[in-house]
């Protein structure tokens, strides 16, 4: 495969990204890589820099060191390019609970420059796909935590970007909820061929095969598959991987 070729197939391009807040470090020469269909877990406790590495790709914050590329396009020379490709869901809910479903997709879609109609189709197309087809006209508040979570997923797919960011989804979740959310991402990987960042600390959410990316502390301190990870540290579970490579001091939840 052709260098122009590798880059196609990159959804995310992360190269020697720091950042940090007042002078105070909150990403270390960060790299990683997210080819197109693929589930990656950005696995970390809390304040290891997750949000801050999903608020500098989306360029919630701009001043850092390194590249950021998304589908190929430069987060800063080729923003809308690479805006166009990006879907995300962060930690706090941004629908607008007094909307219906559909009223909330529909903005969405305004702000895409969708026509009413083409909104209209890409909103079904998207709710048929998270299972809320059924719900479009309810208000959101009377949805449940975990429907309101696929809405929003619905919502970051229906401009049809290349790479999804999910940031903590699942918190506040019943275990059941929790399940389905992560079952759902990576349904999307294998059938709409998106790729998928998803950032937790929550080790019971990385399933057998999904690669593993170790955030703690600013510093990525491992990126490969879960089962290479244990066995290369002679360990037999991700949790007992997780201690070994922080040295016991944090652990990520169960």
């Amino acid at each position: 495969m052709s260098e122009a070729n590798d880059a196609a197939a990159l959804a995310l391009e992360v190269g020697g990204l720091s950042f940090a807040y007042a002078g105070r470090p909150a990403l270390d020469d960060v790299s990683l890589a997210v080819k197109a269909g693929e589930f990656v877990v950005l696995l970390g406790p809390n304040g290891a820099g997750k949000t801050t590495l999903f608020s500098l790709i989306t360029r919630l914050h701009d001043r850092r060191r390194g590249e950021i590329r998304i589908g190929g396009f430069d987060v800063r020379r080729q923003a809308v390019q690479a805006h166009a490709r990006i879907g995300a869901v962060f930690q706090q809910p941004t629908l607008d609970l007094d909307l219906s479903v559909m009223q909330n997709l529909a903005y969405h879609g305004a702000l895409h420059g969708m026509s009413s109609g083409e909104a209209k189709r890409r909103a079904l197309v998207q709710l048929e796909r998270v299972g809320l087809a059924d719900q479009r006209r309810t208000r959101v508040r009377r949805l449940s935590g975990g429907q309101r979570r696929r809405v929003e997923i619905a919502r970051g797919l229906m401009h049809e970007p290349r790479l999804l960011l999910l940031d903590e989804p699942t918190v506040g979740l019943d275990i059941a909820s929790r399940r389905d959310l992560v079952e759902h991402a990576h349904r999307l990987c294998a059938e709409a061929g998106v790729a998928v960042l998803w950032a937790t600390h929550l080790i019971d959410e990385v399933r057998p095969g999904d690669r593993v990316a170790v955030l703690h502390r600013g510093r990525l301190l491992a990126d490969e598959h879960g089962e290479t990870l244990t066995a290369r540290l002679g360990v037999e579970t991700l949790g007992e991987a997780f201690d070994r490579l922080v040295g016991g001091k944090e652990t990520a939840c169960e």
